[in-house]
């Protein structure tokens, strides 16, 4: 191993909020350490540190010479004139600029821009750029990326998957990545798991997903009131040692303070001529004040429970042979479901598949093109939007949750509004700033906030663990777990669904939704892969095992499937080869397009085989 970076003695405060204390850190190649702490902690602006995009106060950071590095932020792109391809390719700097233009140029190409598009042959062979070129073709299509869409036109959730693709081509020594997967569907999500396992290089990492964490990370780094804690990488271990060191500050800090009572006592019952014959024990107790005065408390964890409201009836909703679509492609395809007071369930599945048109469909704030939708009786329905349109930006906490009373009544319990967002960590002043101020997870954390104060007997949420704090994220599974209402909830976080559904519908396209009992890791049991994962080189030919229950014909397609896709591979590096010559673009225009679209389209019949191969040997 050898040394990435290190901080030593760092300090870091903006105006009171200490974010980092006299810290220490080092990073080794091939570690891949995820950094966890509460919202506000620091983590993003200890990143920033590292990276060099933010200085410390005081204290030093060496980094190894000639350092490469890459970093996923989170704030977004949304002012970029670039595509999707230009702005990943960044990640490559001069590298990444050649096949830009390359790549723009190819899409608009006139007979008048083939010597410019020589030049840049030449140019990208010199630094052997094709197979960056390929990488970034790879990781946008696994990330679905669109490479010829504008950035500034994608939705937040889409421009964090082009910053992540940034940052994945650059192939950097030291990744550092703050919550890579917001967004991302569960499919993204494994992959990305996978892509990082097999890099050999320094990664640090900040992220909720507790399944991310627990098959990543190497070590665990707590930053905790301005101090780095590092732990072995098992995250079952690192809560109970964490929760044994806490419980050993406790009795620390008790057998202190009444050490501290009982000086205090004393000189004030003391005489002064006692008081001279002691000086030192004066002394002793002023650096005693002076230790407390530097101790840092810690942080309140956030404290909420949720207003049920009276009763539903026993039946929920009820969907009969539900169909919808939209522009002739099918989202739900007959869909039938009863759904009963106290049912949990879990939706599953890809991104724009149509988990959120279906929650619509249920509540009837949409009308299926096909079947009949029922709901039950005493409804009181309380829906978690992951895009937030429930909040109004320029209103402060205060004004979006109490909406102009004082006293909030949770389940019979009256408390003030103040106290009541202070059981979700925001401080008086921060009660009072604007939406607009404030962080991810602080929004996230102000809308269960406003939906919890709501009587509710149906609870749907929409994602709501993104941005979250691990701890925050544990404290909601244990109130959805003591919750006597029914839960709809679409989400990636796998372990989140395993502690909170009790069955899930999972979503396999073309309208087709499936129930399942359990959670997520239940129905990895027993399901069938639906979704074929493309080889990330190419695939090693070797002899075909036959599955049992293959038809002769299937058998037979598998067994002449390597042989075509080696044949195909063949005359691919023939013309790959012919197209990287000098004489290519010299030869009749009609000519060069000719072989590009044949190169094209034995691309795209290699993807369909891989896919096939590995669906049939499945």
């Amino acid at each position: 191993m050898s040394h990435l970076i290190s901080i030593d003695d760092g300090s870091l405060a903006f105006g009171l909020d200490v974010l980092l204390d006299h810290a220490k850190l080092q990073i080794e190649t091939g570690e891949r350490v995820c950094l966890i702490g509460r919202n506000g902690a620091g983590k993003s602006s200890l990143l920033r540190v590292i990276a060099g995009v933010q200085q410390l106060d005081s204290g030093s950071v060496w980094r190894k010479p000639h350092l490469r590095m890459a970093m996923l932020e989170q704030e977004l792109p949304r002012e970029s004139p670039l595509t999707v391809f230009e702005f990943v390719a960044e990640g490559l700097e001069e590298t990444g600029k050649l096949l830009a233009a390359y790549h723009a140029l190819t899409l608009r190409l006139t007979e008048s821009d083939f010597a410019e598009l020589e030049r840049l042959q030449h140019a990208i062979d010199a630094k052997n750029g094709w197979g960056f070129e390929q990488n970034i073709k790879t990781i946008l299509e696994r990330l679905e990326l669109s490479p010829d869409k504008k950035v500034a036109e994608l939705s937040g959730g889409w421009q964090r998957r082009a910053a992540l693709a940034k940052a994945l081509v650059a192939a950097p020594e030291l990744l550092l990545l703050d919550e890579p997967t917001n967004h991302l569907d569960i499919s993204a999500i494994q992959w990305l798991e996978d892509q990082l396992l097999s890099l050999n290089i320094g990664l640090i990492f900040i992220t909720h997903d507790r399944s991310l964490l627990q098959r990543l990370a190497t070590r665990i780094i707590e930053l905790d009131r301005g101090h780095l804690s590092s732990w072995p990488g098992d995250y079952d271990n690192f809560l109970r040692r964490k929760e044994e060191m806490l419980s050993a500050e406790a009795t620390h800090n008790a057998l202190f303070d009444k050490k501290l009572a009982d000086e205090e006592r004393w000189i004030r019952q003391g005489i002064k001529a006692r008081r001279t014959r002691n000086e030192g024990r004066v002394r002793s107790l002023e650096a005693l004040r002076l230790e407390r005065s530097k101790r840092r408390e810690v942080v309140g964890k956030a404290s909420f429970d949720l207003h049920e409201g009276e009763k539903s009836g026993q039946m929920v909703v009820e969907a009969k042979d539900v169909s919808h679509g939209f522009n002739d492609h099918p989202i739900v395809k007959d869909f039938t479901i009863r759904i009963t007071r106290g049912d949990r369930i879990g939706l599953i599945g890809p991104n724009g598949i149509g988990k959120s048109t279906l929650l619509n469909i249920l509540l009837g704030e949409l009308k299926p093109d096909h079947g009949t939708v029922r709901q039950g009786t005493k409804l009181q329905v309380a829906y978690f939007d992951q895009l937030r349109a429930a909040l109004d930006l320029e209103k402060t906490v205060i004004d979006n949750v109490g909406e102009g009373r004082e006293v909030i009544e949770i389940n019979g319990k009256r408390q003030h509004i103040i106290g009541y967002l202070g059981d979700f960590l925001f401080t008086p002043q921060r009660a009072m700033t604007p939406v607009k101020a404030l962080s991810g997870g602080e929004c996230n954390r102000l809308l269960l906030a406003r939906l919890f104060s709501q009587p509710t007997n149906l609870l749907v949420l929409d994602e709501p663990t993104n941005d979250l704090d691990i701890e925050t994220l544990e404290l909601l599974e244990e109130v959805l777990a003591n919750y006597q209402g029914t839960l709809l909830i679409v989400s990636h976080d796998r372990t989140f669904l395993d502690n909170v559904v009790t069955s899930t519908l999972v979503f396999s396209g073309n309208g087709k939704i499936e129930e399942f009992v359990g959670g997520y890791h239940d129905w990895l049991q027993h399901k069938k892969p639906e979704v074929i994962e493309k080889p990330k080189s190419k695939p090693v030919i070797e002899k075909v095992k036959q599955p049992t229950k293959l038809s002769y014909k299937e058998q037979r397609e598998l067994t002449e499937l390597p042989l075509k896709i080696e044949k195909l591979e063949k005359e691919q590096k023939e013309i790959q080869e012919l197209v990287s010559s000098s004489e290519f673009y010299q030869q009749a225009p009609d000519k060069v397009a000719e072989t590009l679209e044949k190169l094209n389209k034995i691309g795209l019949e290699l993807e369909k085989l891989y896919a096939r191969w590995q669906e049939l040997e499945k």
